[in-house]
């Protein structure tokens, strides 16, 4: 609770017992009424003020104005017929109670957007001499080498270049398991050291940095409204000052119409009829519940590493039915690994020891990944090394003559090599002129991709696409391994714009929305072009990021099901809220027209309806995670 709250809870509090203490003081007329005002002012005295300035700047028609109105009303309508100020009092302090309890829930749901506002460094270590010099982030260069101690916060992205430690990651992907790191390793600002003292060279200025970007998303979000909520805002300007007048038709034609039918008047109880219908027709509830319940759900959402840059993204987040996948670096790790060895006449790994060894000096991905799974750091002798632009690579092993390469590397020095119809990249080897088998290297599945589409599938996703530049039999194996829906294979980034306007364009509903989840540079297209796009912000690259409309921060690919069930709670409370509000309101509006309810069903429809409402709105908080 903060300071402002604390004060408006006492305010509250004082006016009580004053309130108490009055009612049981002996005195009558215009002494009364100035006691009674003593409670009214301490708890009301702020709303006074701002209905006269909405006055004063010609933008009246709002709820400070029809409180003010509708409590003094009341002092008057008590002070003429001799009754008690009570209620007068009771529309002020329940008004100002139902304030405290929004406040209170804004502010617990702005406190899980603000923790994002902790990873932000308020400085950067740089060696001078033999001593730390602490600089504002904003001044280090690219390339600056920067000391981070235990405790400390990671200022700006970089690469650990001395020192090991553990990272917590939880302010920025909600994951509380800490991530070990060491010379080399990349590192992305925001993150807490846990441990020892690691130097990190860095890779981006301060405002490309992780955590600037992530302050950039969170700070832009609450600047694009939903259409819920530019209908609740239109809603409120026309609907209060129409309140307002038809408070007063209420006031004055019935007592009129009367007067001239020849019937006796009693002017004070249709004032006492407008004035409640003012109390009730108020619109707090949806004023206050409705953005609430969508800034809570951008909050939600922040705690578990999703960054959602908008509220008119959660609302469309929440009618998603078809979702849609890039292969390399969001479904698959995008790293290419050994998979399968199958050797002629030698052992397994020989045959990775000579293919290794041919791919000594070769930058390619695969030659990478026969190196990782063989062992080149020994004494063979490599010689001769050519490549084959298109068919593979030429060269010496310890005398042996290698080739390395695909099929027609084989058919081009006429050896006959085995028909591979397995997925992924498949290098034939020959030494000495003879066949001695293959070995295939293929992108690995991320381990949560499987958990990711069974959960896509369980949030009513009716389908799963995957789109891919890779050849068709690879990308259907993978697509049939993880359960995708359909798949589309070898498509350059142009083909995959127009493969999701294809599918947007066939969709059963113009409601149904197409969500893109992508990582890569080329990806950036394709994730404007979507209803949704979604990037893996961690390792995603920043164009990507950039044309995103939510990032996730870990690029755990479960977490595109985790922000379909935020928006769709998100968005039920939304609709739960406008049907209670409206309803009840509706109700007492007409038991008040017609003499059937007071000024206290007047306050439950006020400030009754809004405590139910925003209490229902900071349930959107409470996401259970699988």
């Amino acid at each position: 609770m903060n300071q402002k709250q604390k004060k408006n809870l006492i305010r509250i509090l004082v006016s009580i017992v004053l309130t108490a203490i009055v009612h049981f003081v002996p005195a009558g007329g215009i002494a009364k009424l100035v006691l009674y005002m003593v409670p009214y002012f301490v708890v009301g005295y702020d709303i006074v003020i701002k209905s006269f300035k909405g006055i004063v700047n010609r933008q009246p028609f709002d709820e400070n104005l029809l409180m003010t109105i509708a409590t003094i009303g009341a002092f008057i309508i008590a002070f003429i017929d001799g009754d008690d100020y009570l209620e007068a009092i009771a529309v002020m302090l329940f008004y100002q109670i139902g304030e405290f309890f929004q406040s209170y829930a804004v502010g617990k749901s702005r406190r899980n957007i603000s923790e994002l506002i902790d990873i932000m460094p308020e400085y950067a270590n740089i060696e001078v001499g033999n001593t730390l010099e602490q600089v504002d982030p904003e001044d280090v260069e690219i390339g600056t080498v920067i000391t981070v101690l235990a405790g400390e916060k990671v200022p700006i992205d970089g690469v650990v270049v001395e020192g090991g430690s553990s990272l917590n990651t939880s302010a920025l992907t909600g994951e509380s398991m800490l991530q070990d790191v060491c010379a080399g390793d990349s590192v992305i600002s925001g993150c807490v050291n846990t441990g020892g003292v690691l130097k990190i060279k860095t890779t981006k200025e301060f405002s490309d940095s992780t955590v600037a970007r992530i302050m950039e998303l969170v700070e832009d979000a609450s600047s694009r409204k939903s259409k819920s909520e530019n209908f609740i805002t239109k809603f409120a300007r026309v609907y209060t000052p129409a309140v307002v007048f038809s408070a007063i038709a209420l006031a004055i034609l019935p007592p009129v119409v009367l007067m001239i039918m020849g019937n006796p008047v009693v002017w004070s109880t249709w004032i006492y009829r407008a004035l409640t219908f003012l109390v009730i027709s108020c619109p707090c509830a949806l004023v206050i519940s409705i953005p609430l319940s969508f800034f809570g759900g951008i909050g939600a959402a922040s705690t578990q590493g999703i960054l959602i840059k908008g509220s008119n993204y959660m609302e469309m987040l929440a009618d998603v039915k078809t979702v849609v996948f890039d292969k390399t670096g969001t479904l698959t790790k995008g790293v290419f690994a050994v998979s399968k060895v199958v050797a002629k006449d030698m052992s397994e790994e020989d045959l990775l020891h000579y293919a290794a060894h041919a791919e000594m000096y070769s930058n390619h991905p695969v030659a990478l990944a026969l190196r990782n799974a063989a062992n080149v750091e020994d004494d063979c002798r490599v010689s001769d090394s050519e490549e084959l632009a298109g068919q593979g690579v030429r060269t010496k092993v310890n005398g042996f003559d290698v080739y390395a390469g695909n099929a027609k590397l084989m058919k081009s020095i006429e050896i006959a090599c085995d028909d591979v119809t397995e997925s992924g990249t498949v290098i034939h080897v020959a030494i000495d002129g003879k066949y001695a088998g293959y070995i295939v290297v293929s992108d690995i599945v991320k381990e949560e991709t499987f958990d990711a589409i069974s959960k896509l599938k369980a949030e009513g996703i009716r389908k799963t696409v995957m789109l891919t530049g890779d050849n068709r039999t690879t990308a259907n194996e993978v697509a049939k391994a993880i359960g995708i829906d359909e798949v589309y294979s070898e498509l350059l980034p142009g083909d995959k714009v127009d493969k999701i306007e294809e599918l947007m364009a066939a969709r059963a509903s113009g409601k149904d929305a197409v969500a893109f989840v992508g990582d890569g540079i080329n990806d950036a297209p394709v994730l404007s072009r979507a209803d949704i796009g979604i990037a893996m912000g961690a390792m995603g690259s920043d164009a990507a990021v950039e044309a995103a409309d939510i990032v996730l921060m870990d690029d755990d690919t479960r977490k595109v099901s985790e922000a379909i069930k935020i928006s769709k709670k998100c968005m039920r409370i939304v609709r739960q809220n406008i049907v209670f509000a409206i309803g009840v309101k509706l109700a007492c509006l007409i038991l008040g027209a017609v003499g059937l309810a007071n000024m206290w069903l007047a306050i439950f429809a006020d400030v009754g309806v809004l405590i139910l409402a925003v209490l229902n709105a900071i349930r959107i908080l409470v996401v259970p995670r699988d």
